[in-house]
């Protein structure tokens, strides 16, 4: 049971969210034409009265980028203005997600992005852990990554995500926790809708873009962060192999944060996770603003 938060942003004004619907005959719901934004909210434990969002600007970027696919001009300084209001209308009192959508929303039945009605929603439910933190299984899917010449996967465009839910269905159904998806290449992927990181010999590894990953935001804070520990960092292609011998495996998103991976199909991997539990302690101190240096990288709102 999801508890949403009262208020959205629906059809250009703030409205309750039971009063936010659209009809049956939504163009979007059809055709999977929507793209999608999610960020995280919490409470300020220095300061009760600030909500800090992570990465805000990055976030309303890669909104707009993605908006652009859907042939949709969504500038980022309203997106950023819209999501601010939001969150000082819902005066949230606990950790919470932000989900901004922009879809086609006219009543046809025709696929297509041209001479289509575009429109923009935001609503927020509240969110704790959304895996396990103490670390998941992960079985490798049957289903593959999409490739980017068949569908634009540099934008989280609501349609792809079809593969994710085949993918993490058939994971939880067959006694996993995660799914981790090939791309047609055969080279690890990503997961179901996380990013994926491993560490051998000391050396944090992630697929590159040209792997069919999507480019995530957390992903880059992480690689940012390893960066400035002294963490040799590389973006490359990863077998599947890899994974099973690795030190340590972990996934990360707006939703995971960063989550160890203990078991891969049959092969149990290292309880212990130095790389992983270091990278997950800076992060969440850069998200709970008690490190300085990363201080640009938190929006900081008032709901007193």
């Amino acid at each position: 049971m999801h508890n949403f938060l009262p208020v959205a942003y629906f059809q250009n004004q703030f409205v309750p969210f039971a009063e936010a619907n659209i009809s049956i005959a939504t163009h979007a719901l059809h055709y999977g034409t929507g793209a999608f934004g999610g960020l995280r909210g919490l409470l300020d434990p220095q300061n009760p009265q600030q909500v800090l969002l992570f990465r805000l600007d990055r976030h309303c970027q890669r909104l707009s980028n993605s908006a652009k696919f859907l042939h949709y001009d969504l500038p980022v300084d309203k997106t950023h203005e819209i999501i601010v209001d939001f969150v000082k209308k819902n005066q949230p009192n606990t950790p919470f997600y932000i989900r901004p959508f922009v879809y086609t929303s006219d009543l046809g039945i025709a696929p297509r992005l041209h001479k289509v009605e575009k429109n923009f929603l935001i609503y927020g439910l509240e969110l704790g852990d959304y895996l396990p933190t103490d670390g998941v299984s992960c079985r490798i899917s049957s289903w593959y990554r999409q490739e980017d010449r068949s569908l634009p996967l540099r934008g989280k465009i609501s349609g792809a995500y079809i593969t994710s839910s085949l993918a993490k269905t058939e994971a939880v159904e067959s006694g996993f926790d995660e799914a981790i998806l090939m791309n047609s290449q055969g080279k690890v992927s990503e997961a179901s809708g996380m990013n994926i990181f491993l560490v051998r010999n000391g050396k944090l590894i992630a697929p590159g873009f040209d792997q069919d990953i999507l480019e995530g935001i957390t992903r880059d804070s992480i690689l940012t962060i390893a960066d400035d520990l002294g963490i040799p960092v590389q973006q490359r292609a990863v077998d599947k192999s890899e994974l099973y011998i690795a030190d340590e495996v972990f996934l990360s998103g707006t939703a995971a944060r960063i989550t160890p991976v203990k078991r891969i199909e049959n092969y149990e991997l290292p309880q212990s996770n130095p790389i992983t539990e270091k990278l997950k302690e800076k992060l969440t101190a850069i998200t709970e603003n008690r490190e300085p240096s990363y201080r640009d990288w938190i929006y900081s709102i008032s709901v007193e």
